[in-house]
């Protein structure tokens, strides 16, 4: 069963059957089960990844259907990572899916990530992103960062000494710290988490550099992506 699943992972050239391998070895972290989340969630365990911890503490609510996949009406006022645990084993029941509701902080972010070989931040608020960053710095972990607002989305990859405060050192201003007020392109969500997804899959097999280095950033009325840098003395 398991050849016939990833037959077209063992096919890719810089994968192959040792990248599937280490895809079925490896325990990655996703913190925000939300737009970002959901999609990033269901390609990794549909890719193979033995391990996932998916970390957050909302429930679901209405206004979080249309870029949330994991969930549907059912789900609205369940726990989100109970939700996503159950509809992530219909897809990949070869995955293990450990929750933990709970909003990640500053105090508790090292002791939940240790141990992961990567992490995937879907957050949506500023003290969160920062936590997660500096934990994953303190640890050594390797970090798939996105955001969307809007008609926009980003992507990176933090890793070997570069992380989100060399990008954003500060949080930004109320007014661009929330999808809420501004509101959020439900496929926008889709299209930057599994591109998170995707440059898991290269870092965790080995396939490739990635984005360290690079901020990808798609505007959707447009369908264009660009690159910025990203390092030491690189300002958003």
């Amino acid at each position: 069963m398991e050849a016939d699943a990833f037959v077209r992972h063992r096919a890719l050239p810089g994968l192959g059957a040792a990248g599937q391998d280490a895809l079925g070895d490896a325990r990655v972290a996703i913190i925000g089960i939300g737009g970002l989340g959901c999609p990033a969630a269901l390609y990794l365990a549909a890719a193979g990844v033995g391990g996932l911890t998916l970390i957050d503490s909302d429930h679901v609510s209405v206004t979080n259907l249309h870029r949330q996949v994991l969930f549907g009406p059912a789900d609205v006022g369940r726990a989100k990572v109970g939700a996503a645990r159950e509809a992530l084993a219909r897809v990949a029941p070869g995955t293990r899916v450990d929750s933990v509701e709970a909003r990640l902080g500053a105090a508790d972010a090292s002791s939940l990530l240790d141990g992961h070989d990567l992490v995937l931040d879907c957050t949506d608020t500023w003290p969160s992103r920062h936590a997660v960053a500096d934990a994953c710095a303190a640890l050594g972990i390797p970090l798939v960062w996105g955001a969307v607002q809007g008609w926009f989305g980003q992507v990176t990859v933090f890793s070997d000494g570069v992380t989100l405060r060399d990008l954003f050192p500060e949080e930004p201003p109320p007014e661009l710290a929330s999808c809420e007020g501004a509101g959020v392109l439900g496929p926008l969500c889709g299209q930057v988490g599994a591109a998170m997804a995707a440059q898991a899959v290269v870092l965790l097999t080995g396939a490739g550099t990635g984005l360290h280095g690079t901020l990808q950033v798609v505007d959707a009325r447009e369908g264009g992506w660009r690159s910025v840098p990203v390092g030491r003395g690189v300002r958003a």
